[in-house]
């Protein structure tokens, strides 16, 4: 059985988890500038921890497609304020810190965050390994090229789940060597993928489970359900849904997503699939 251990909290994921988005950003395709205000941050912590989020991931540099670049500083001042408020009052939460710079993962852990989400896998601060190693914390190693802002035009792929799956395999491997235990895998879409290439993924996410670590998918609301679908990221719920339950069906253990409630319903759904 595959677990993680967020500071001496086991977190057994025989039954897949769910993992709450806190985006503290004017700017994220879905929910920017929902969360800036601590009242806002408080309920939305709250709704998700009462509809059964195991993890919430607080992030305050937004990763959309040519998103507006911010400093460290403002990044740290953001995610470190949310932390702090979120334990003050709900002191049992395990908080997930979603950036890519080593800095304000340490600052995050230091605050009371447990587990770092970096959808740069590594790429974007080689301080991260040695980083997360020494902070002795789970980290969400996540498949992506470039940068956000130039990650869209690097879709080209002998076999996109061949591809990704030797990037993630070797990076497993150089994070393994630097020390860190506890790795999960995010294949990443959305992030360098076309809509083609993010329905293949899917359609190939139990070959993942090849690399024996657990695998989280992060597809909530996003583009590629939208254009599919002919809709916005306002009316995407029911095809995240329907997706995180694909999802769930391969081997997914962690959900990421903004909608806590139906996500925990496709859990319960699955698991009595094979009670």
């Amino acid at each position: 059985m595959q677990t993680l251990n967020c500071h001496g909290n086991l977190i057994e994921l025989d039954s897949p988890k769910v993992m709450g988005i806190i985006n503290i950003t004017p700017d994220s395709f879905y929910d920017g500038g929902k969360s800036f205000s601590e009242k806002n941050i408080l309920n939305q912590a709250e709704k998700m921890l009462s509809d059964g989020a195991t993890f919430l991931d607080i992030g305050g540099y937004s990763t959309r497609p040519n998103a507006e670049e911010i400093s460290e500083s403002e990044e740290t001042k953001r995610v470190v304020n949310a932390i702090e408020l979120v334990l003050k009052k709900f002191p049992q939460t395990l908080i997930s810190i979603d950036t890519f710079r080593s800095d304000v993962a340490k600052k995050s852990i230091e605050t009371g965050a447990v587990l770092v989400n970096d959808v740069s896998g590594g790429t974007l601060d080689s301080h991260m390994f040695s980083t997360v190693a020494e902070l002795k914390v789970p980290y969400v190693l996540m498949h992506m090229r470039g940068t956000p802002k130039t990650m869209s035009k690097l879709t080209d792929y002998n076999n996109v789940t061949v591809d990704v799956l030797k990037d993630l395999s070797g990076k497993i491997a150089n994070a393994h060597a630097a020390g860190i235990n506890d790795i999960i895998v995010d294949p990443g879409f959305g992030f360098a993928k076309t809509r083609e290439q993010n329905f293949e993924l899917m359609g190939n996410l139990e070959l993942f489970e090849n690399l024996d670590v657990p695998v989280l998918v992060g597809i909530s609301r996003k583009s590629f359900i939208q254009k599919t679908l002919g809709i916005d990221a306002a009316s995407a719920l029911n095809g995240t849904s329907s997706l995180n339950t694909v999802a769930l069906v391969k081997g997914a253990k962690i959900l990421r997503v903004h909608d806590v409630k139906e996500a925990v319903e496709c859990v319960k759904l699955i698991e009595n699939l094979n009670p």
